[in-house]
């Protein structure tokens, strides 16, 4: 039987308000694990996946160095952007309109209690979805993401990936370029990563795309992938 699996589309969402709703349900996830584990219950975990925008954004990993941003303060209001340190793995990235950011907060336990195995499973949705558009993409050995011509010295990357996982609940996850500005990707060094490009499904496909045709197809291969039956 599939798990049932709470889908949200926050819409456009202020990163820090994003984050603390994340926060919330992260936190009351865990603490029914610990309820469950120490009162000897057995109350059933929920799981979300959450998608959303957000207006132009900095965020920086807990194993990221701060001089991978390009900005000073004054440069942030001039791009209106704000900037927040965080506590997922990873580097430095950008979120922005016209990318879809997706948050799974899931119990690992519901599904299969390996990491690698989830970020695969979530590149791997990802690369089903651009197959459904023609673009052929796929994975940069020692790298997270999903990256085209990874192979070669035009590798580029369209999806990047940065979660935070604790007694096997996830949350953060990862940020799928559609129609993103990609300008605001010169003023940082995204992810740790100075000799490789970023591009996005309109740079590649060469017009804009439907966001919520994109959001729909994603969702399928996620729950696919998973086994989750979304409500």
């Amino acid at each position: 039987m599939n798990k049932e699996v709470a889908f949200i589309d926050w819409g456009l969402t202020d990163y820090q308000e994003a984050w603390d709703k994340q926060e919330a349900i992260f936190n009351e996830t865990v603490a029914v694990k610990g309820r469950n584990r120490t009162e000897n219950t057995n109350e059933p975990t929920k799981n979300y996946l959450i998608f959303c925008e957000h207006p132009h954004v900095y965020t920086l990993g807990k194993s990221g160095h701060a001089e991978n941003l390009l900005l000073n303060e004054e440069g942030l209001v001039e791009k209106n952007a704000t900037y927040y340190k965080i506590n997922r793995g990873g580097d430095i990235t950008y979120h922005g309109p016209g990318q879809i950011v997706g948050y799974p907060i899931l119990d690992l336990d519901n599904f299969f209690t390996d990491i690698h195995l989830y970020l695969r499973t979530l590149e791997e949705a990802i690369i089903l979805t651009l197959a459904d558009y023609g673009i052929t993409s796929g994975r940069y050995p020692g790298y997270t993401g999903v990256w085209l011509d990874a192979d070669n010295d035009k590798a580029r990357k369209i999806c990047a990936m940065g979660v935070r996982c604790s007694r096997w609940v996830t949350m953060h996850g990862f940020a799928f370029n559609v129609n993103a500005n990609l300008d605001y990707f010169k003023n940082i060094v995204p992810c740790g990563i100075d000799d490789k490009d970023v591009t996005s499904m309109q740079r590649e496909l060469g017009r804009e795309v439907d966001m919520e045709e994109v959001k729909a197809k994603l969702k399928s291969h996620i729950a696919h992938l998973f086994a989750m039956k979304l409500i």
